[in-house]
């Protein structure tokens, strides 16, 4: 994985696929990259390290406003419709703006970080939206789904911030951490991630190398710290028996 760098990206849609030992594994098929750098950010010229990367030669420029449509006439480059920054954890060595990102920045195994919107669900109720049990079914209840009472008497008078009600549900930014590469296809730019990822089909993404590992289980911890302890402890041979 490189520097902390990662790609933009287009989901594509689920579909499963078999590892070594035969089991069948679903994940998401992505189209990442390759995105063109724009431009690379020093701590001496903006204050912090960066590497702005751009997708998809779709856009008109017309249709991008002229500080983002000039940062690509400045480049000779053409118009794009996604523009992202990257903070590197390296040094960057030898990108420059007009270098290219692929999915060779990753490999199988590799564990990664996709932001994206989710799906939006328009106005929902209070069940759906944030899991309330809801009322009884029978005995003549009206209040099935209703988010019942909301605390609001004479003291304090008025809705308190932040109660759960209903109103817009989904439609934000979303983060599935923790995912891991499971095929790469350099030729077509497509990466294959385990799990779901946030998003419709269609819908633009960022992979970020993960920022997060996975723990150890609790096998694997205690092989740890008896290493680190000085080893596997050896058998100890009883003394023979007096005869």
């Amino acid at each position: 994985m490189s520097r902390g760098i990662g790609l933009l990206g287009q989901k594509v849609g689920m579909t499963q696929v078999f590892d070594s030992e035969g089991r069948a594994v679903g994940g998401t098929v992505v189209i990442a990259g390759p995105c063109t750098v724009t431009a690379v950010k020093t701590v001496a010229t903006h204050g912090y390290d960066a590497v702005q990367a751009a997708f998809r030669e779709e856009a008109k420029p017309e249709r991008l406003g002229r500080p983002r449509a000039g940062v690509f006439a400045k480049l000779h480059l053409p118009a794009h419709r996604e523009l992202v920054e990257f903070r590197p954890t390296a040094p960057l060595g030898d990108i420059a703006p007009g270098a290219k990102l692929t999915v060779e920045l990753f490999k199988p195994g590799d564990r990664v970080d996709v932001v994206g919107n989710s799906k939006g669900h328009g106005f929902q109720g209070v069940v759906k939206r944030h899991g309330f049990k809801g009322g009884p079914d029978t005995h003549g209840s009206m209040s099935h789904r209703a988010p019942g009472s909301i605390g609001s008497s004479t003291d304090p008078g008025h809705t308190l911030r932040g109660t759960r009600m209903a109103g817009r549900h989904g439609g934000t930014s979303a983060t599935s951490q923790n995912l891991e590469v499971l095929r790469i296809d350099a030729e077509r730019n497509v990466l294959v991630l385990k799990g779901a990822i946030p998003g419709a089909t269609g819908s633009w993404i960022k992979i970020t190398p993960s920022i997060k590992r996975k723990a150890p289980s609790s096998r694997r911890l205690w092989v740890a710290i008896r290493d680190l302890e000085g080893g596997a402890k050896t058998a100890v041979k009883k003394p023979a028996a007096k005869k």
